[in-house]
C-alpha cells in the first residue's frame, strides 16, 4: 500500500452485522471474522474493538489476537460496558458475558503484551437513568430505543461528554469504559 493511504478494515462474526456495516462505513473492506481467531499479524496501525469481548467468554484469547494484528508502535482502541452493579436482563438480551471494572480491563489489556494503557469511563451523565433503568424486572428489545426527542438529549449529554475526554478529563464512573493502549 502507498504511504499516506489510509485503509479501513472492519470485521464482524455475523453476516447481518457486515451488511449494516456497508451502509454506514462505504469504501471500508468488511470481512465476516471471530476476533478469537484473527487471520492477521502485524497488519494494522490501530485495532478497534467497540462493544466487543465482553461478547465471549475467551476476550483474553481476543486481546492477545488483537495485539498481535497490530504493528509495533501501533495500539488498540476499545470500549467495553462497566460496572458488574449495572448488570441485567439487558446485558443478557445483548449477549454480554461480563460488564468491566476499569483496573480489570487495564490488567487484562496488559497482560495481552500491550503498555501504556489509559482509560476513561463514559455514559456517566446518563449513569443515573442507567441504575434507574436496572430496577425494572424485565428488558425488551423496544425498551432500548428511546423516542426522538429523547434520543436528541442523551445525544447532547454524550456530546458533552465527549468534549470532556478530548479536553484530557477521564471519568470516574459510567455505563463504559474507553481505553487505549499502545503496543511497543
Amino acid at each position: 500500500m502507498e504511504a499516506g493511504v489510509n485503509r479501513v478494515v472492519g470485521s464482524e462474526a455475523h453476516a447481518a452485522g457486515l451488511a449494516f456495516a456497508a451502509r454506514r462505513v462505504p469504501g471500508a473492506e468488511l470481512i465476516q471474522m471471530d476476533a478469537r481467531r484473527i487471520p492477521f499479524r502485524d497488519a494494522f496501525d490501530v485495532v478497534g474493538a467497540f462493544d466487543v469481548i465482553e461478547h465471549m467468554e475467551e476476550d483474553d484469547q481476543a486481546l492477545r489476537q488483537m495485539f498481535a494484528a497490530c504493528r509495533s508502535g501501533g495500539g488498540i482502541v476499545l470500549t467495553v460496558p462497566q460496572h458488574a452493579w449495572l448488570w441485567s436482563a439487558r446485558d443478557e438480551l445483548a449477549g454480554h458475558q461480563r460488564r468491566y471494572g476499569r483496573a480489570e480491563l487495564l490488567r487484562k489489556l496488559s497482560a495481552a503484551g500491550f503498555e501504556r494503557a489509559w482509560a476513561t469511563s463514559f455514559v456517566t451523565l446518563l449513569l443515573p437513568l442507567m441504575a434507574l433503568s436496572r430496577l425494572q424486572k424485565h428488558a425488551r428489545e423496544s425498551e432500548m430505543r428511546p423516542g426522538r426527542v429523547a434520543n436528541a438529549v442523551l445525544g447532547a449529554f454524550m456530546h458533552l461528554e465527549r468534549g470532556l475526554i478530548a479536553a484530557g478529563l477521564s471519568l470516574p464512573a459510567g455505563g463504559s469504559l474507553l481505553a487505549v493502549a499502545h503496543k511497543p
